[in-house]
């Protein structure tokens, strides 16, 4: 009976392990296909024709190595920070600063009970004051083109889709994408 349920664990345990990291590539997926974007348009005025052309693909990004994942991330125009680091023993800790909607003050936060898995950062997002949410994020590659024929910039950083979104300057933020510095 002993061998029965020793042979059971050992076959169950990486089967979940797998289907985690699928669900997890899965999620990464989802959020990066967030961030993809397509508007082509050409007006003509007065026998002038003007074209604009934006594509932005977005792609999940698994890197072998976690610890290769480190590094300060920000969005420049919102003065958003995460620095994420991954020790040698896959522990990873992260903290940031944000600059609140609301009341226009900036906050400090840390991540925890932060995990990488398939590309997806998952954690618990606690700010000073104790308040806590939950934060998603998936590492991503962003092209962007501005033409049919342009080969596009490519940006590596963390996509997040934001729980609750904010307005800035009457913009709305739904996403936000953090690039690596």
């Amino acid at each position: 009976m002993r061998t029965f349920v020793v042979i059971t664990l050992l076959v169950a345990c990486p089967i979940i392990a797998v289907t985690q990291q699928l669900s997890s590539q899965a999620k990464a997926q989802e959020i990066a296909a967030a961030f993809n974007k397509h508007k082509s348009a050409v007006k003509e005025k007065y026998g002038v024709k003007t074209e604009k052309y934006k594509d932005v693909r977005s792609e999940p990004v698994v890197k072998q190595n976690i610890a290769d994942y480190s590094g300060v991330y920000e969005v420049p125009e919102l003065g958003y920070v995460i620095n994420i680091q991954v020790g040698s023993d896959g522990r990873i800790q992260a903290n940031g600063y944000e600059t609140n909607a609301e009341t226009n003050q900036s906050r400090t936060f840390r991540l925890e009970q932060a995990t990488i898995a398939g590309g997806l950062l998952t954690a618990s997002k606690v700010y000073d004051n104790g308040t806590a949410e939950k934060f998603e994020g998936a590492f991503i590659n962003r092209t962007a083109r501005t033409s049919p024929t342009d080969s596009g910039v490519t940006i590596f950083g963390l996509g997040v889709v934001l729980g609750t979104p904010f307005e800035r300057d009457s913009l709305t933020y739904e996403k936000l994408f953090f690039q690596r510095k």
